[in-house]
């Protein structure tokens, strides 16, 4: 049984502004409760009580669990995580798309977007931190602001038919799918892209915690297989009109290292994320960064992780070992692959997600070496779709009940011999 009790005094909630909202949601909740005035409409208003401050519901009755940590902290720590990926995102995509400019003598965008920085004064100077900056944001901004809505109007539908609360699960779905699109997307794609990763990902299988697949990676594969001419190829990741350039996957995958190298694309760079590529999924060192905070706060799965470097590993030095002398993707060495793509992003931010994912800590293990395998197996055996990391996750999103089950079997069959063999030392 629970109740509702005193709220937490976050730091926040001390403004003044803030705590008179709070006291008109207080107030308010019986209309919105069950047999009230407004009670169609209480979704509405726990979503926003829920989403703005603490939940001030507490258990009175046994079991209790003294855990400060629930869903709406867990997505907030995803969401920190994932900032140097969105900082990396602003600065990058402006840097490409104002290094294209310069070279082919543009002097400015056209659209609202061009509008909009002249009469904020922001140039195309690709030296420039603080205009690769607003360049990048006028492209990252449009695009997160339609797969919020989209996913929270599929969340407010389904929580208002089911009549539960709306959860903050959108949010981080909505952030991670949107890093993985390339810059200049058509924005209905974006919203169709998104409905279906919450819908058919998610909420046909009864919503958070009962989906079986990453939504975010559900919603980028429906793009990537119903309109391919938009989500890849060589002229979407460059957020200029008529520029064509091929991303360093795909020349690895291609030409192995050599060809990367003529395209005058230093490791280093690759590294840090200054190449083309996704919005928020080139960079590896902000993709780190993110593992780290993940980590350390007991979100991410450090053996998931660990498994799919090992496995992306073991995998590159079979091919460089093993591989057809003819196959240049096969002579690519697993530090490249650590950096090109979106590996370091699927690796940390969708590998780990904590629904879809393995659960018992050998199948983590298990889990992720599939991942890195399939990984490099796609690139360097499927030179059509170089990127591996999406599809090899979802693959392992579906064999990850199957591990968990043989992992918990094999661990049963372990007690029952050990139970047997002390039974009979003991007679």
């Amino acid at each position: 049984m629970a109740q509702r009790g005193p709220r937490p005094r976050e730091l926040w909630q001390r403004l003044p502004l803030v705590r008179r909202l709070q006291v008109v949601l207080d107030r308010s909740r019986p209309a919105f409760s069950k047999g009230g005035r407004y009670e169609r409409f209480g979704v509405l208003h726990e979503m926003v009580d829920g989403f703005l401050f603490t939940p001030a519901t507490a258990t009175l009755n046994a079991p209790h669990i003294r855990d400060g940590l629930d869903l709406k902290r867990l997505m907030v720590y995803v969401d920190v995580a994932v900032f140097p990926c969105i900082v990396m995102a602003l600065y990058n995509t402006g840097l490409q798309a104002n290094t294209a400019m310069a070279a082919m003598g543009i002097d400015a965008i056209p659209g609202w977007r061009g509008d909009l920085l002249a009469t904020l004064g922001i140039g195309y100077d690709a030296s420039s931190i603080w205009q690769n900056m607003w360049h990048g944001l006028v492209y990252f901004l449009p695009i997160y602001l339609v797969t919020l809505l989209a996913g929270g109007l599929w969340e407010l539908l389904f929580a208002w038919v089911r009549n539960h609360e709306v959860n903050e699960g959108f949010l981080v779905t909505s952030l991670l799918f949107m890093l993985t699109l390339p810059p200049a997307i058509p924005l209905w794609q974006v919203a169709l892209g998104m409905s279906f990763g919450v819908v058919v990902g998610k909420e046909i299988f009864g919503g958070t915690g009962k989906n079986f697949l990453n939504p975010a990676l559900v919603g980028r594969a429906f793009l990537f297989f119903a309109f391919p001419a938009q989500i890849s190829g060589d002229s979407v990741w460059t957020a200029v009109d008529g520029f064509t350039g091929a991303t360093p996957l795909t020349l690895g995958v291609a030409g192995g290292v050599q060809a990367i190298q003529e395209a005058g694309i230093t490791w280093s760079q690759a590294f840090f994320g200054t190449i083309q590529g996704s919005l928020g999924a080139t960079s590896t060192l902000a993709c780190l960064l993110g593992a780290v905070f993940l980590i350390y706060t007991r979100i991410g799965s450090w053996r998931i992780i660990a498994g799919v470097f090992l496995g992306m590993v073991g995998t590159s030095l079979l091919f460089n070992a093993f591989g057809a002398d003819d196959d240049l993707g096969a002579t690519l060495p697993w530090y490249w692959h650590l950096v090109l793509g979106g590996f370091a992003f699927g690796t940390v931010f969708m590998a780990t997600d904590p629904i879809s994912a393995s659960m018992t800590n050998a199948g983590r293990w298990i889990y992720g070496v599939l991942i890195g395998l399939m990984t490099v197996l796609i690139r360097v055996a499927n030179p059509a779709y170089p990127e591996g990391i999406m599809l090899a996750i979802l693959f392992a999103n579906v064999f990850a009940p199957l591990i968990d089950y043989f992992v918990t079997q094999s661990n049963i069959r372990r007690r029952a011999t050990r139970q047997a063999a002390a039974a009979t030392t003991g007679s």
